[in-house]
């Protein structure tokens, strides 16, 4: 039997080996999905395993995204762009590393009806999530890109990082958190800080934006006269409903959860593994099945 893995430290959280073996099984694939605890002084000695024989591929998560890279044949010029690897994969008897995050974003964003070509985008965080879905955002033809962190000198690294790719296009421009909705035009707002994440199981009801905002959000969008509602998108999917999304929803502005990022990413790794197009609906099935028997837990 095959099988594929997750390469992270912790990983008993995952939901990756409910969505992948679903995947499988509608697949018809006899194939397992395995997570394996990775500390990081024994990455090197995982990548390896990842060599023997009747491994399909892997994914990878903190802390070994980066850290990974030196320990593959391959990288895309993607991956190595964003600085992380989540998808490996076996090639021509080298190991194959890759970035998924980013166009699974893509994917969960078009799926749900909206294009990000021509938006004018407020990106929330500085980290690696944020990376991706910048590059992501740039790639799809973004017209404004302003990252806004709660620090502004990791805001402006990130920006530096980008600017070469974004060319003259686009703006690009950054911010502290405390300034994020004075003077902004924009159409979408992405979070991709962990503020509003599950601890320890508990719902912190925690937004890295003050709910006052969404209103002077809404009236902006107004003024300008934009035919479409605007965007509030969480990449955190622990609760799929974040208190930075309720607060969006009550002030009229449409919303979507990370969860369709995990699942597209998800499938663009298991296309890579096996040249097949993923079973979206067994996938997305197994997701909801996951997290519905972790609120009942």
């Amino acid at each position: 039997m095959h099988r594929a893995v997750l390469l992270g430290h912790p990983v008993g959280h995952s939901l990756s080996p409910a969505m992948h073996d679903a995947a499988f099984a509608a697949a018809g694939l006899e194939a397992r999905y395995e997570a394996w605890d990775v500390p990081p002084d024994a990455l090197a000695a995982a990548v390896g395993r990842l060599r023997a024989g009747e491994v399909l591929g892997a994914n990878v998560t903190v802390p070994h995204k980066t850290a990974v890279m030196a320990h593959l044949d391959q990288v895309s010029e993607r991956a190595r762009a964003i600085g992380a690897v989540n998808v490996i994969r076996p090639v021509g008897g080298g190991l194959h590393g890759d970035n998924s995050d980013a166009e699974g974003f893509l994917r969960s964003l078009r799926e749900a009806g909206h294009d990000p070509g021509g938006r004018r985008v407020v990106l929330l965080g500085a980290g690696g999530a944020a990376r991706s879905v910048a590059w992501g955002l740039i790639d799809a033809g973004v017209v404004e890109l302003g990252i806004v962190n709660r620090s502004p000198d990791a805001a402006e690294a990130l920006a530096a990082a980008l600017r070469a790719r974004a060319g003259e296009r686009m703006r690009l421009w950054t911010a502290g958190r405390e300034a994020w909705a004075r003077g902004v035009r924009a159409e979408w707002w992405i979070n991709a800080t962990s503020v509003g994440m599950l601890r320890g199981g508990v719902d912190p009801d925690e937004s890295p934006v003050p709910a006052s905002a969404w209103s002077e959000v809404v009236t902006r969008h107004a003024e300008e006269g934009w035919p479409e509602a605007p965007l509030a998108v969480d990449l955190v999917y622990r609760p799929r409903d974040t208190r930075f999304l309720r607060d969006a929803r009550a002030a009229g502005v449409a919303t979507l959860s990370g969860l369709g990022m995990l699942l597209h990413q998800g499938a663009v790794a298991f296309e890579a593994w096996t040249g097949r197009a993923a079973p979206l609906a067994a996938m997305r099935t197994a997701l909801e099945a996951a997290l519905a028997g972790e609120r009942a837990g």
